[in-house]
């Protein structure tokens, strides 16, 4: 429990990723707090942390073309949640300061403690339309260009990503299923929306650069200084190659090798932009047509953009009242505010077994409540509750057990049209947000090997050859399907290398 006397001290946990980035000198110790919530922020942290050094040495490690991509989009998201966790961290400080000064100042007036409620805030269905060239999308002419995209959401000290996506020049739209939620937005959030661009046609396996090279300055060096370059360059060997002077010739090693992703658009939505629909959204759009990473956005962002405050969602408050209209007899009832109405039940144990209310009394944006005059018999004070229905006004006049009671439900109304003023059109009808769909398993790309190394890996006895890469199969009325294949290919042979070869393959089905 936090204790006001208490002297402050840091809580960085000894042997944490957080502390060592601190000796590193990449934080400051003085950003954090002893308070629990600081220390639940400095846990996030520490998780980023680990998880980012772990993408890293993935990122060294991967072979395969996805899943550097992969791991270069982890490394990216955690870099990003790192940022937003130290920013929470450093405005929470500030506001402890602020509160600090607030309470010494001795001509500090009444302050108004009174703050809206939080709620979900969802976005689902994004669509980035793209903008091909003529020439590029309907003549399909040019060089193919393909990237891979997923979106960055940051909303407050809350971070998601979206699944990646491939892009090329036969899609018109980027589009991202995932449905994500925010769970503890304010009326005055600010989601930020990033797409971040990576361009998929480089080699990235950390290992195959200098053997690319290699095997580039082999074939110009001839077979024998070539075979000594290739040896001098396999893994095992000493990273300085030599190069016939006794001067090292030196690769450059990367920091992180691999693949990087580049902030290729953003937008920031709030509050007016939330509409229980689908809605049109201006892009602002970074980089050129000179960058690797670059696609030919429209310049908008299609999406739905929805919002449950607490207020419509939760019981605001609930208790034991009387109600009465116009002139009719008391009614005792349970009564629960939630959303826009006050709902009645006969008993509270209707509330739990969800039956129906017996009645519910309008409470929106229009609707007047005011404190009646204390009864002189019971020195009770009622709470008159004025609807307008069909042009005329209905009054509702409840009464509590106690003034402590009505006290506290005068409290409730006045909390719950504060919220709805701050919540605005998010209070006037339920919008519907859908659960996150789960992310689905990265699908099983294609071997990008050529015919010739396929048939590398295939015995020569073979006589049903089975090739699960082929995309395109035409199927015959005898249930079996024929592919015909005619590559250039270079086939090894006892004879030497023979080239034009057309090959006939069967599958049988």
């Amino acid at each position: 429990m936090f204790c006001r006397n208490q002297t402050a001290r840091a809580t960085v946990a000894r042997g944490s990723a957080l502390e060592m980035e601190i000796r590193r000198g990449k934080f400051r110790k003085s950003v954090f707090l002893d308070t629990s919530q600081d220390s639940d922020i400095q846990k996030k942290i520490d998780h980023e942390i680990r998880m980012r050094d772990g993408a890293c040495k993935l990122l060294a490690a991967c072979s395969q073309r996805d899943q550097a991509l992969e791991a270069a989009k982890s490394l990216q998201t955690c870099s990003t949640r790192i940022m937003a966790y130290m920013s929470e961290l450093q405005r929470m400080k500030e506001a402890q300061v602020m509160q600090r000064v607030a309470r010494r100042s001795s001509d500090a007036g009444p302050m108004d403690d009174r703050l809206p409620c939080k709620g979900k805030v969802a976005i689902s269905d994004l669509r980035i339309p793209l903008m091909w060239k003529d020439t590029e999308y309907f003549k399909n002419k040019g060089e193919l260009h393909r990237c891979a995209v997923f979106c960055l959401l940051q909303l407050g000290g809350e971070i998601f990503d979206t699944d990646m996506v491939m892009v090329d020049r036969t899609l018109t739209d980027i589009c991202f299923d995932n449905t994500i939620v925010f769970n503890e937005a304010s009326p005055g959030f600010e989601l930020r929306v990033e797409l971040y661009s990576c361009c998929s046609e480089d080699d990235y396996s950390a290992g195959s650069t200098p053997r690319k090279l290699a095997s580039k300055l082999s074939s110009s060096l001839g077979r024998s200084a070539g075979k000594k370059l290739r040896a001098a360059m396999e893994p095992g060997a000493c990273s300085p190659v030599s190069n016939g002077g006794g001067a090292p010739l030196l690769l450059p090693v990367p920091s992180v090798p691999g693949p990087k992703y580049h902030l290729l658009a953003h937008t920031t939505l709030s509050l007016s932009h939330v509409q229980d629909s689908f809605r049109t959204h201006d892009l602002t759009i970074s980089g050129n047509e000179e960058c690797s990473y670059w696609l030919p956005l429209y310049g908008s962002v299609c999406c739905r953009l929805a919002a449950q405050p607490h207020c419509m969602t939760q019981q605001m408050m609930s208790g034991c009242l009387k109600v009465k209209v116009c002139q009719q007899s008391w009614t005792k009832v349970y009564a629960v505010l939630k959303g826009t109405n006050l709902f009645c039940y006969h008993r509270q144990e209707d509330v739990e077994v969800n039956v129906e209310p017996a009645f519910t009394i309008a409470i929106n944006k229009e609707t007047r409540i005011r404190a009646s005059e204390k009864d002189p018999h019971s020195k009770a004070q009622s709470i008159c509750i004025s609807n307008q229905y069909g042009g005329e006004e209905v009054t509702h006049t409840v009464t509590t057990e106690s003034r402590e009671d009505t006290h506290r439900w005068m409290e409730a109304f006045w909390q719950h049209f504060y919220d709805m003023s701050q919540w605005k059109q998010c209070c006037d009808d339920l919008m519907k947000i859908e659960l996150p769909s789960p992310r689905k398993p990265a699908p099983v790309t294609p071997k990008q090997g050529s015919l010739y190394h396929e048939m590398g890996k295939m015995s020569p006895r073979s006589h049903c050859c089975r090739f699960e890469s082929l995309n395109t199969a035409f199927k015959c009325r005898e249930s079996l399907l024929l592919f015909r294949i005619m590559a250039w290919v270079g086939v090894a042979t006892p004879w030497g290398r023979v080239w034009g070869l057309k090959i006939y393959i069967y599958y049988e089905y």
